[in-house]
């Protein structure tokens, strides 16, 4: 499955993703944003979603390691992939058929969304 990763740049952004390389993703306290970080595999793609002003997917990442032993704050390792050419605003994202159903448009406070691959292509630009 791949997945989107929302984040206020101010406090992490891909940019920093990128300088680090890799980064745990935890502090995460939704209960449906925390069972799709316990879901999560290693390999599995990832979006990277700027919220705040921006409201656009930036980047892309992969899922290195997850660690459940604390059920309540899961620990998922991510890597940096690579800087999405053209950024996709949320209003090309509500604007299209493929997310009509989508958690990203109608749960728009999860943090972590569940992608279909042709999401997950439409997003990257693929």
């Amino acid at each position: 499955m791949d997945y989107l990763l929302k984040t206020e740049p101010s406090v992490y952004s891909f940019a920093q993703l990128e300088s680090e390389k890799t980064t745990i993703w935890d502090g995460v306290s939704n209960p449906v944003a925390l069972e799709n970080l316990r879901a999560m595999k290693p390999g599995e793609r990832l979006v990277i979603y700027h919220t705040g002003d921006e409201k656009s997917a930036v980047g892309t990442a992969s899922v290195v390691s997850v660690d459940t032993t604390d059920p309540k704050n899961p620990q998922v390792k991510i890597k940096a992939g690579k800087s999405i050419s053209k950024p996709v605003t949320l209003g090309e994202v509500k604007a299209h058929k493929l997310f009509a159903e989508s958690p990203l448009v109608r749960q728009g406070r999860l943090s972590v969304v569940p992608l279909t691959e042709a999401q997950y292509k439409f997003l990257v630009g693929e």
